[in-house]
């Protein structure tokens, strides 16, 4: 793993790649700008953002940074596959309890889903609230079908109990459509829909995400070449185990050179145990087991028992049963949210849980060692800022998935 010459970032190359989000990716640009100028304003540093100079394949900004008396330069990219996201969620009301039935199905037929259950809580009651809530949604439309059927006939004792029924159903169609809408409030369809999208190919990339990832690899395999000082990859959510197979398709083709960048990957809030302990998820556990060992890049997995979406301080690669005994990375440890955020802001955001599920990429009014924009836009390399840095204690590595295979 090569190093600057003096030591100092003072070129970076960041590639962001977000978890399932149908979103536009100015949604992050605008967090950054956001939280980058309150977390400077707290910690005392200079940064930046403004338009990246001409023309991009890719949605993204450029930072300026002065901290810890550098300046620093920084182009941050936003590796998109929120279009397959938006088409994955297409389709209509029936088609989305099908995918409910199927995705429980998969994980309750599988065990990976009573196997999840060893590890945190969090996530498999963030996993079990869409089945709740739909199933919630369901049984008031059929309420109302049943009530409008009881009082159809009492008043029209031959037909009316049939004609109450349809006006009934045709309510409850519209109770069912009414929440479809406003999934933006109740997030029921979004998680469902995000579950059900690894748990539909059981753990195996579909090819439209295969051929994206390819793209994302030829992307970062082009900055590897630059003359700058280091290339991080992010992969928040669901996008750490993107990240995991895009950087060992790299390593594994030759595509890392050996006096190039520094090569540094975080993962923050990952979700990875969902879809590695399912049955065909081979190629990520071979990834994370490949991965977990090179030399070429450091790894840092940063979680927090506050995040109820993420599971905190599981170290990816060790609960998947794929741990090799050299085994190196990744360095996990936790963003502790309830000691860098203060009693009051904490108090704020505690019951917010999506919003949290974001704090990693946010200011911390009582920062300790992890800071997003130090670690994206400051002089150190991901593997000089934590290197001696010990991982949490209470990190879990026990082997809890039930299919190891790594081979198709």
């Amino acid at each position: 793993m090569s190093r600057p010459p003096d030591n100092s970032v003072h070129q970076r190359r960041v590639f962001y790649i977000p978890g399932y989000d149908p979103i536009h990716p100015r949604r992050y640009r605008e967090l950054y700008r956001k939280e980058s100028a309150a977390q400077a304003d707290i910690s005392n540093y200079t940064i930046g953002l403004q338009a990246k100079p001409g023309k991009s394949e890719h949605y993204g900004w450029h930072v300026d940074a002065t901290i810890e008396g550098v300046e620093t330069q920084t182009q941050f990219d936003v590796l998109v596959w929120s279009d397959i996201v938006r088409t994955s969620m297409d389709g209509s009301i029936l088609h989305s309890y099908r995918l409910l039935a199927q995705t429980a199905w998969i994980y309750i037929s599988s065990g990976a889903l009573f196997r999840l259950m060893r590890l945190r809580k969090g996530p498999i009651i963030a996993a079990l609230y869409p089945v709740g809530m739909l199933l919630a949604q369901l049984a008031l439309a059929l309420c109302l079908v049943l009530a409008g059927a009881l009082l159809g006939g009492f008043g029209w004792p031959v037909y009316g109990a049939w004609i109450g029924a349809l006006v009934g159903a045709v309510l409850g169609w519209q109770v069912l459509r009414w929440f479809r809408a406003k999934d933006g409030r109740f997030f029921a369809y979004y998680l469902m829909h995000d579950y059900a999208y690894s748990a539909a190919t059981k753990g195996k990339n579909p090819p439209e995400l295969e051929a994206r990832m390819s793209e994302f690899a030829d992307v970062i395999a082009r900055a590897l070449t630059e003359g700058i000082d280091e290339v991080l990859v992010v992969g928040h959510s669901s996008g750490a185990h993107l990240a995991v197979s895009i950087l060992s398709d790299l390593i594994r083709a030759g595509r890392v050179p050996s006096h190039g960048p520094a090569l540094s990957f975080l993962s923050l809030g990952q979700v990875v145990p969902m879809v590695s302990f399912l049955p065909e998820a081979h190629r990520l556990r071979a990834d994370l087991h490949f991965l977990s060992q090179r030399a070429e890049l450091a790894w840092v997995d940063v979680t927090a028992p506050g995040d109820g979406c993420a599971f905190a301080l599981c170290d990816p690669v060790s609960v998947s049963g794929v741990a090799p005994d050299n085994k190196r990375w990744p360095l996990v440890f936790s963003a502790a949210f309830t000691q860098s955020l203060s009693p009051a802001r904490w108090k704020e955001l505690r019951w917010r849980f999506f919003r949290l599920h974001f704090q990693y990429l946010c200011a911390f009014d009582r920062p300790k060692d992890y800071d997003y924009f130090q670690i994206t836009a400051g002089p150190k390399t991901l593997g000089r800022r934590y290197d001696g840095r010990a991982p949490s204690k209470s990190r879990l590595e026990k082997a809890v998935s039930k299919f190891t295979s790594m081979a198709a």
